[in-house]
């Protein structure tokens, strides 16, 4: 809870604006501003002014302030990384070229790998070896670590990665290669995969470590001219920023493991979906982010979002814990068009925010799903069109017009084909992280947001039999309200590839209390008190001759024989829920012990929705909305000025300052008293 003088300010960077979301006294500022792609944090910076402006605080009453970033994902989307170097045990030279087996496309025997982050001449090797114990074998060779130093001097390279055979079972040789490279490479960051992923699986150890390396640079100039500007406006909050599993870092963390970052903006969007679902009184969630270019979605089991060590980020999987965001090429700047074999398409090719969709007035000529909700009356053409730009709905009609000939289709009937295709898009989507993940829909709630999830989330949601909607009231800036109400958040793990049936509990028991031990000191060291440090132990079992795991959560207590017998069931049970089998007679093996380090942070209080006035003074027109290609007198509503407790009947359209949300015939909505809008679908639960 935060005093009546204090402001705590969250800021998102997104594709095409910078949100910022200000809470003062309990009260939710938003504030939207163009981002600087080439400066992102200029963009930060405006969008400051523009909260500072509108909240009324000044920067010497912010006492917590956090940030998700994009700058770690665009470099690699990019590939405008720093150029880095590998060093890795002889012999292995080319794990990164090799990866594995798939293909980008399975039937496509002419697909082509991604490009390895580093290229074959900046890659090193040295004599060493350990076997899959962390025994020695071999000795490191010291001198030639210096003559493997002089040589990446001489590539320029800034940053340097260290992936050596079995350094997760004994970090003594790599720790020893990344000391001789500080002394002899002073100006060059060094990443050891020992401390950013020490884990089994060669190919995704090697990949995360590199990309860490390279983008080390990229990110250590960004967060550090960050808080700089912070700063010298007057900020003296610590800057936080967001990581991929859902919880703050401080900037040195960032700095040192930018790797962590890559889903920074998705999993605060996740973050700040489960917080206003909580609020309302829902756990069980479906999440869905529908910007300009992509719809990201993702699930949420009894209040925590799903996270997993197997996400790709672009052409890399990534092996660092990340909350599960599935993206699709679907959002309102998706432009339609025809294919070879006559049909419609939608995306993934976007508008984006330069020209956009036609509406915008910018130069856009080819129409977008925007446009079609335009053309349909989901959007008022009054208020979304440009006063100063020569364009109305007729030359929207008049896209839809052309496309539909292609189709031999009329205007309205192409524009409702258009957004049928997108939510086919956006419903495979969800299906991939709920039906195909052995999740029934109808026992979620989804909860939409994104300047444009909230026009597709009620159809979607009676498309799968989802009974209910969540909009929240802040849904187009909800990714910069989840970086106020997210705690600090720290992983750990260790790979102990051995049979479980010869694992004792000394060995677990120690193994997680050195992990715990890391996790005091990286909390202690963002001044989270004892009493606000809570510690998740994980241990990932498989069966013998499996290549993937499953994460078995430990109950509390000390880790003894009898914990081990629990852990061993719950394996099994587990295995049964998400394959449909599991043989309790099968050997079993421990992969790896993961501990979550959690800094509790108290989410601000803000303030409620009243319950004056009425639904009909809510009322702000009617006008003309079509669904299936019928017609409907519908009632626009304010969302500003719905009262909590108020209920509406579809179809309707709410209108708010940052989206709209359509409902369709036979649905519902009403306000709780945060103000999200629960949308009932209409199913029969």
């Amino acid at each position: 809870m935060t005093d009546t003088d204090e402001t705590r300010v969250g800021v998102d960077i997104g594709g095409t604006f910078t949100d910022v979301v200000a809470v003062s006294d309990g009260e939710i500022t938003v504030t939207k501003t163009p981002s600087t792609p080439d400066q992102p944090e200029r963009g930060v910076m405006n969008g400051l002014d523009e909260s500072e402006s509108a909240a009324g605080y000044t920067p010497e009453t912010v006492d917590f302030f956090s940030h998700g970033t994009t700058v770690a994902t665009n470099a690699v989307l990019e590939g405008t990384w720093a150029d880095t170097a590998l060093v890795t045990t002889e012999g292995f030279r080319d794990a990164l070229e090799i990866g594995r087996q798939d293909r980008p496309d399975i039937y496509d025997f002419d697909a082509e790998k991604a490009e390895p982050v580093v290229p074959r001449d900046r890659r090193f090797t040295v004599p060493e070896r350990l076997d899959e114990r962390g025994n020695v074998l071999r000795e490191l060779d010291e001198d030639a670590v210096r003559a493997v130093a002089a040589a990446i001097d001489d590539t320029g390279v800034s940053a340097v990665a260290v992936c050596l055979l079995f350094a997760f079972e004994n970090p003594d040789h790599e720790q020893r290669v990344t000391e001789i490279l500080r002394e002899e490479l002073p100006g060059v960051s060094v990443s050891q995969s020992s401390t950013v992923l020490p884990e089994i699986r060669e190919y995704e150890r090697t990949v995360t470590t590199a990309l860490n390396a390279a983008l080390k640079p990229v990110m250590s100039d960004y967060v550090g001219e960050l808080e700089r500007e912070v700063r010298d406006r007057g900020v003296d909050a610590a800057v936080k920023l967001m990581q991929s599993n859902g919880g703050l870092i401080d900037a040195g963390a960032a700095r040192e493991r930018p790797v962590n970052t890559l889903l920074s903006g998705p999993a605060a969007g996740v973050q700040g979906a489960t917080h206003v679902a909580g609020r309302a009184g829902y756990s069980d969630l479906i999440t869905m982010d529908m910007g300009g270019t992509s719809c990201d979605v993702s699930l949420v089991q009894d209040g925590e979002p799903v996270v997993s060590t197997d996400v790709a980020v672009g052409d890399y999987t990534v092996g660092v814990p990340m909350i599960d965001v599935h993206t699709v090429g679907s959002g309102g700047g998706s432009v339609a068009w025809v294919d070879a074999g006559g049909a419609l398409r939608v995306g993934p090719r976007s508008a984006g925010a330069d020209p956009g969709p036609i509406c915008y007035g910018r130069g856009g000529e080819r129409p977008t799903t925007t446009d079609a909700h335009l053309l349909l009356g989901r959007i008022d053409p009054e208020g979304f069109l440009p006063e100063d730009r020569d364009v109305g709905v007729d030359d929207v009609r008049a896209a839809f017009a052309a496309l539909g000939d292609e189709l031999g289709m009329g205007p309205e009937e192409t524009a409702q084909g258009v957004l049928d295709v997108a939510n086919a898009n956006m419903g495979r989507a969800l299906r991939v992280v709920s039906v195909e993940r052995g999740h029934d829909p109808r026992e979620f709630a989804l909860v939409a947001f994104g300047g444009a999830g909230p026009l597709h989330a009620p159809t979607l949601a009676a498309e799968l039999d989802v009974p209910t909607v969540l909009v929240p009231r802040t849904a187009g800036a909800l990714s910069a309200l989840g970086l106020l109400i997210s705690d600090v958040g720290y992983d750990y793990s260790q790979s102990m590839v051995r049979p479980w049936a010869g694992v004792d509990a000394d060995t677990v028991a120690t193994a997680f209390a050195e992990l715990r031990a890391e996790g005091d000191s990286e909390l202690a060291a963002e001044d989270v008190p004892p009493a606000r440090r809570e510690f998740e132990r994980v241990a990932d079992l498989r069966y013998e001759g499996q290549s993937f795991d499953v994460s078995v959560p430990l109950p509390d207590g000390e880790v003894d024989a009898a914990m081990l017998e629990t852990i061993e069931r719950r394996f099994h049970e587990r295995h049964e829920s998400r394959y449909g089998h599991a043989d309790p007679e099968e050997p079993v093996e421990l992969v790896t012990l993961r501990l979550h380090a959690r800094g509790v942070v108290d989410s601000p209080e803000t303030a409620t929705v009243g319950a004056e006035g009425t639904v009909a003074d809510a009322v702000a027109e009617r006008r003309e909305v079509r669904f299936a290609g019928d017609a409907y007198d519908a009632p626009i509503y304010d969302r500003d000025l719905l009262p909590a407790g108020g209920a509406i009947d579809g179809p309707a359209v709410v209108e708010g300052p940052e989206s709209t949300v359509v409902l369709r015939p036979g649905q519902s909505a009403e306000v709780d008293p945060d103000g999200t809008l629960v949308v009932d679908t209409g199913v029969e639960q």
